[in-house]
């Protein structure tokens, strides 16, 4: 069953939390539809594809898809990009330095003409009767990562920032209690490990702070509602070590 996150009668935001099957990572789907227009973030691989497509339906016509959006390359991000070229008109969105690397997803030719790169500073995309916001989120997993910011909704769709490894069912839900959450779900480990740097996560940090965010969203297990909550997640990040800080020669051995 797909969650809905948002929906004003025109405008609306739906997760689908429980596609992936099988030993691959829980992964989340996203859908944003205004005035009967789509945008699909990070369908995913294989193992989402069939799925997606029979629940998007309920919300919006797949000949409606204006956008496929890839935070980044991963294979649970993007890896199904040529079935939802094949059935589309869709144009995809993807971060400048990774437009020559998403053909190796497709078939000979099918992105020709197909592919919308990312700035390095982001962009705004229309669909329907509104505007999106692409911002950059460098290094937090990958060079080249975006995440977008719905106005409407004020939510922000964090990608891989805000993950945990919960099932299906559990990420259809809402964090309660962040201590609890954090040392659960592998929360800290997953930062640590994957995230490039504190100053990455500090810059980050404050340019989502000018935003006006009711809720973030992950791509991996359950999002953080409320304002409250958002900003005890970023107190948290802000100041993480992470991945390069972190790294000793012993790490490094023949």
């Amino acid at each position: 069953m797909a969650t809905v996150l948002y929906d004003d009668g025109t405008h609306k935001c739906v997760a689908f939390t429980t596609l992936v099957e099988g030993e691959g990572v829980q992964a989340n789907q996203f859908a944003i539809i205004d005035s009967g227009d789509g945008v699909l973030l990070d369908p995913g691989g294989n193992l989402t594809y069939k799925n997606l497509l029979a629940e998007m339906a309920t919300y919006f016509l797949p000949s409606h898809t204006r956008y496929i959006f890839a935070s980044h390359q991963d294979p649970d991000i993007v890896a199904s990009v040529n079935g939802w070229l094949l059935i589309t008109d869709a144009k995809v969105l993807i971060a400048a330095e990774w437009e020559r690397f998403l053909p190796h997803f497709c078939s000979k030719g099918m992105t020709k003409g197909r592919l919308i790169p990312i700035p390095a500073e982001g962009m705004n995309v229309d669909l329907g009767q509104s505007n999106l916001q692409i911002v950059p989120a460098h290094y937090l997993h990958t060079v080249g990562n975006f995440q977008i910011y719905d106005p409407i909704s004020k939510i922000l769709f964090s990608g891989d920032v805000g993950a945990s490894i919960v099932t299906g069912e559990e990420a259809a839900g809402h964090v309660v209690d962040f201590q609890e959450h954090l040392e659960k779900n592998s929360v800290y480990g997953f930062h640590r490990r994957y995230m490039s740097s504190r100053n990455a996560c500090k810059y980050w940090v404050n340019m989502v702070r000018q935003l006006d965010i009711e809720c973030m969203v992950p791509q991996h297990g359950a999002h953080y509602k409320g304002k409250e909550m958002v900003n005890t997640f970023l107190d948290w990040f802000e100041n993480l070590e992470c991945g390069v800080d972190l790294i000793t020669q012993d790490d490094f051995k023949a």
